[in-house]
């Protein structure tokens, strides 16, 4: 069967079931950032400790998604999608009953275990049944549901917290991650072109090492890495700031800050269909050099300029991930989902790590050390993204437009 075209029926039902799909994640994933202070509260620990309630599930979501990819594998695609949203939408509404940090840090990290289904397996879908001229368009409109769950997860659990307490936030992100998640289970497309594998474990692990041969896609690893260690640097720690003399913001205008992701929205489907057109070397650049301009802003004290810093910020993030994402489809030959899910480990490792390790500069040296750390990460990111091109030119036969 023909892959799925751009304007078609069945492409529109993919890119909503995958947008209320990567909704659903992000929402789960992202809505106890905004709580952080309040979790630190409660529970009489450190800003750089209860940072450890998002660390622990992102590098719990880090090493399943290398094996959620490769079982997708044997078990299929959607079905293992499916699986992942409902899951994790019953155990966020459990999360909310942890007596002590501890029980909360164990839900959390089983949050992260379920959650690794559709990301992992989100990108290897689109890469077999979307037609390649609509590759970057697609992915674009995932990674903006990803965007607009991340930023609706942090309003909404920011607006319950003031209201209601933030136990109450997290059983109303899950409830609506749940009617997500049936949404998606209806409309989303069977696979076409999957092909399953039997279960053999030496071949899906030689399968999954594989991919470091293939060239240019440890630079898009690492890539992944230093963006997502540079964002969650970020966002982790603007709560603390924003609380805090002179702004003493309270918890739901903390979270509705989080609305300048709408541009994250924008950019990573306007930026992934330039890509398409203009080549993603030359647009990943550009992403980049944006991130590192908006990480700059933020240092000024007033408010609004701050704001508009991080709006920028993430306007540059998201295009470069929409990029990253899109290339990793194309220069994998084969157990996409497998690439993917190497991907996203190294993306949500760099979670994990520039999580925690911004929250020892924010404590040393302020918001000045957690950017510094930022624009540090993002030189490198660009530095990288040039060894990229030159990989592909010599060791990949691409057109000139391609690359």
């Amino acid at each position: 069967m023909g892959y799925i075209q751009r304007g078609t029926h069945k492409f529109r039902m993919v890119n909503i079931a995958l947008f209320a799909g990567g909704f659903n994640t992000f929402a789960i994933l992202w809505g106890t950032q905004p709580l952080l202070p309040e979790i630190s509260k409660e529970f009489h620990i450190s800003p750089a400790a209860s940072s450890l309630s998002l660390s622990s599930t992102t590098i719990a979501l880090a090493i399943s998604m290398l094996i959620a990819g490769s079982l997708s594998e044997v078990f299929g695609r959607k079905p293992m999608m499916t699986f992942a949203l409902v899951a994790s939408s019953i155990l966020s509404i459990l999360t909310a009953f942890s007596p002590s940090f501890h029980l909360l840090l164990v839900c959390r990290i089983l949050q992260g275990i379920t959650l690794a289904g559709l990301p992992a397996v989100a990108m290897a879908y689109l890469g077999e049944e979307i037609d390649p001229k609509s590759l970057g368009m697609a992915m674009g409109l995932y990674i903006s549901g990803n965007s607009v769950g991340g930023m609706a997860g942090r309003i909404i659990s920011g607006i319950l917290t003031d209201h209601f307490g933030w136990r109450f936030a997290l059983e109303g992100i899950g409830v609506i991650s749940l009617i997500a998640s049936i949404v998606f289970w209806f409309i989303l497309p069977k696979s076409t072109h999957f092909q399953a594998q039997t279960f053999a474990v030496k071949s899906l692990v030689t399968g999954l090492f594989s991919q470091f041969k293939q060239p240019g896609l440890i630079y898009i690893f690492i890539t992944g890495f230093l963006l997502m260690g540079g964002f969650i640097s970020l966002y982790n720690y603007i709560g603390f700031e924003l609380i805090a003399p002179p702004y003493s913001l309270s918890q739901t205008l903390v979270g509705f800050i989080f609305i300048v992701y709408t541009v994250g929205t924008f950019s990573s489907t306007w930026m992934g269909m330039l890509a398409d057109q203009y080549g993603k070397k030359k647009l990943i650049q550009v992403s980049l050099v944006i991130l590192l301009l908006g990480a700059c802003i933020t240092l000024d004290t007033s408010l609004w300029v701050k704001i508009i810093g991080i709006a920028v910020f993430t306007f540059g993030f998201f295009a470069g991930h929409s990029i990253a994402s899109s290339w990793v489809g194309q220069l994998a030959k084969q157990n996409k989902a497998q690439a993917s899910g190497l991907y996203l480990f190294f993306y949500y490792f760099g979670s994990s790590v520039g999580g925690t390790v911004s929250g020892i500069f924010y404590s040393s040296f302020g918001w000045f050390g957690v950017i510094s750390m930022i624009v540090v990460l993002t030189i490198i990111s660009i530095i990288l993204s040039t060894r990229l091109g030159v990989t592909r030119v010599r060791r990949v036969q691409y057109s000139p437009k391609e690359v």
